[in-house]
């Protein structure tokens, strides 16, 4: 079955066309748009109004690229920033006139679950002689690290236990590093450290995260790092899907992204534009996870909530 799949977030709007058999996902079209859909939403609660004309513009494209595909369902959602606007009946008439159907505003819990299932069908498929010669070991703890929020998500083949927490890039941003120095202050970065070891108190208290045995991250953050440890000429994401990230290289790359201005956080060869202000928030927040639940590495995927979408189409 050819399906798409529209991911709306906080930062970013997303499209896979794909065809979707009993245990695989073949893409025909993966695109990502940086539209900053959450911008302002911690402060004011509302959407935006150029924020609402970036993310339909990038969805006028989304849908002729899925009449051309040929795609025979669609399924759109969005999620942190969506969620915790005033305003979001706008977004959701917007989204009904431009794809013919009702975006679903899914709550923190079916983000994880969304989440999990698009970024663990892949590792299981895997077997210690392939791809990853030592594991990876389940339970897995899915890490997904977005704009507004960051999901948590353990389990084996499904999902077992999920929190949603508003700890996300731009959210951060926002509130701490947006005016807090070039690169940010050491109080800015201190203020953004409690607010995300705030969040991890909830989750340790309510996710079994130390009964996973592998780490695994998803979003632009972390394949960010990913690139940035890998030592990447361009963003590659066949060579970033499924690599392993050292917890002491997730700590030097997140040092030296704190340590940079916004000028050389440009220059860095796997930065896609969009993310050059809110990369370090998003780096600081993997960081602080492989510290605190003492990871010895993550595994890296491509493969996230769209792919999770996509699987539910064509169930």
């Amino acid at each position: 079955m050819r399906v798409a799949a529209v991911d709306c977030g906080t930062n970013s709007v997303r499209l896979l066309v794909a065809d979707v058999g009993d245990d695989l996902i073949d893409d025909i079209e993966r695109r990502m748009e940086i539209v900053r859909l959450g911008q302002g939403v911690d402060r004011t609660g509302r959407l935006a109004p150029d924020a609402l004309d970036r993310t339909f513009k990038a969805m006028r494209v989304y849908r002729e690229l899925i009449d051309r595909h040929g795609a025979t369902r669609t399924r759109v959602v969005a999620t942190s920033a969506t969620r915790d606007a005033a305003n979001r009946q706008e977004f959701v008439d917007g989204v009904r006139e431009i794809f013919g159907v009702e975006p679903e505003v899914v709550s923190g819990a079916e983000e994880a679950e969304l989440s999990f299932a698009g970024a663990t069908k892949g590792l299981i498929r895997l077997s210690p002689e392939t791809e990853l010669p030592q594991g990876p070991m389940p339970p897995y703890l899915v890490v997904d690290i977005g704009g507004g929020s960051t999901e948590f998500v353990v389990g084996s083949e499904h999902a077992e236990a999920a929190l949603s927490v508003d700890i996300g890039c731009v959210r951060l941003t926002e509130r701490h590093l947006k005016d807090a120095g070039d690169p940010p202050s050491a109080p800015a970065l201190e203020a953004v450290v409690a607010d995300i070891e705030a969040a991890l108190d909830r989750v340790e208290a309510e996710v079994p995260v130390h009964q996973a045995h592998t780490l695994v991250g998803l979003a632009g953050s972390v394949t960010t790092v990913a690139g940035m440890a890998l030592g990447l000429p361009a963003y590659d994401s066949e060579r970033i899907h499924h690599s392993r990230i050292s917890a002491e290289e997730v700590h030097e790359v997140t040092r030296r992204l704190l340590a940079m201005t916004h000028g050389e956080r440009a220059e860095v060869a796997v930065m896609h534009p969009g993310r050059v202000d809110v990369i370090g928030a998003g780096a600081l927040i993997l960081d602080r996870i492989v510290r605190r639940f003492a990871f010895s590495q993550v595994v890296v995927s491509e493969h996230d909530i769209l792919d999770g979408i996509a699987w539910t189409i064509a169930r």
